[in-house]
C-alpha cells in the first residue's frame, strides 16, 4: 500500500534586497529580510513501492519543470546524506505561487520536500545537513530550511543567502500582490544588475541606491511601513525594461499602500497595508487592471 504525505510550501517576500557585485565564486552577496506569506504551493508525496530506491518522479500539471528541478535536486542531496536507502517517491506539485515571480516558490518546494523526507525516513537533520542540501539546491533554500516545522518564518539573510538569522515576524500587516504579465527569471534579472554595475564602472554614471545599514534592518522593519526606507536592487532595472512593473508599483501607491516594492528579482510587486479594509478596497480597484491577490504576513 502506497503512503501519501502532504505539505504546504509557503511563498516569501523580501523587505530590502541589496545585491552586491558578484564574488569570485559566481554568487552575489545580498542583504535582506525574508518573510513567508499566506500563499503556497502544495506537495503531495507518495512512497511508491514500484519505484527503485533513490528515484524521485515529479509531476506538475500547470507548468513544465526541467528534468533537474529544485525538488529533484533536494531529493538527490538528501539521498547523499542518508545512511540508509531512501525509498522511491512520486511528487505531485500543485502550484499556487506564480513561477518567475520572485516569491521563492521553487526554493520553498525543496524545503517542503525535505520536511516530508525526514518524516518518511524517521530522521531529523542537523542545521549543517540542511545547509548542505540548500547549497546543492539554491540560494533561497537556506532561508526556507530554517523556517519552522510548518515552513513559516522571518529572518535577516546575508552572504549568498546562507547566513540566516531568525527574527520575530510581524503578522499585523497585509500585502496586496500584483502579478504583472511578465516573467523575470532570476538569471535574467542578475544579468541586468551585472550590466548596471559594469556601466557604472566604465562610464562614470552613478547608479548608487541608498540602502539602510544591515544592522538597522530589523529596527526599521518594526516601524510604521510609511517610514520604511527599504530598497531593492532589482526594482530600477526591471522597471526600466518592463513598463508594467513600474505601472504596478504606481497603482499600489495611488491606492493607498503604505510601502511598495518588487519582491526578490521580480516580477511580483507588493503593497503593504496596515489596515485590512484599505487593502481590500485597493484590491477591488486594482483588480480591474491587474491580476492581484491579498495575503497576510505570517
Amino acid at each position: 500500500m502506497n503512503i501519501e504525505f502532504k505539505e504546504k510550501a509557503y511563498a516569501k517576500v523580501n523587505f530590502n534586497l541589496e545585491v552586491l557585485p558578484k564574488r569570485e565564486d559566481g554568487f552575489h552577496p545580498i542583504k535582506s529580510i525574508f518573510q513567508t506569506i499566506d500563499l503556497f504551493d502544495q506537495l503531495i508525496v507518495t512512497v511508491d513501492e514500484k519505484l527503485s530506491d533513490g528515484t524521485c518522479v515529479v509531476e506538475c500539471d500547470s507548468i513544465k519543470l526541467p528534468e533537474k528541478n529544485t525538488i529533484s535536486l533536494a531529493y538527490e542531496a538528501f539521498c547523499h546524506l542518508s545512511e540508509k536507502n531512501v525509498p522511491g517517491i512520486r511528487v505531485k506539485l500543485i502550484k499556487g505561487i506564480p513561477a518567475g515571480g520572485g516569491l521563492g516558490g521553487g526554493s520553498s518546494d525543496a524545503a517542503a520536500l525535505i520536511r516530508i523526507l525526514q518524516q518518511i525516513c524517521s530522521v531529523e537533520l542537523s542545521d549543517t545537513q540542511l545547509d548542505y542540501i540548500a547549497g546543492k539546491t539554491g540560494s533561497d533554500v537556506f532561508f526556507f530550511m530554517h523556517c519552522d516545522n510548518e515552513g513559516r518564518g522571518c529572518a535577516l539573510v546575508s552572504g549568498r543567502g546562507e547566513i540566516v538569522k531568525k527574527i520575530e515576524p510581524r503578522n499585523d500587516l497585509f500585502l496586496l500582490l500584483i502579478f504583472p504579465e511578465v516573467s523575470s527569471s532570476t538569471k535574467e534579472a542578475y544579468e541586468m544588475v551585472d550590466q548596471r554595475f559594469l556601466e557604472a564602472n566604465t562610464d562614470g554614471k552613478d547608479v548608487k541606491i541608498d540602502y539602510p545599514l544591515f544592522e538597522d534592518l530589523d529596527s526599521i522593519y518594526r516601524m510604521d511601513p510609511k517610514k520604511w526606507n527599504f530598497n531593492n536592487t532589482f526594482t530600477p532595472v526591471l522597471c526600466s525594461k518592463y513598463t508594467v512593473v513600474n505601472s504596478s508599483i504606481e497603482a499600489l501607491k495611488n491606492r493607498g499602500a503604505d510601502f511598495t516594492d518588487l519582491s526578490g528579482s521580480g516580477s511580483t510587486v507588493f503593497g503593504v497595508y496596515k489596515i485590512k479594509q484599505n487593502a481590500e478596497v485597493a484590491e477591488t480597484l486594482i483588480a480591474e487592471s491587474f491580476s492581484c491577490k491579498l495575503v497576510r504576513l505570517m
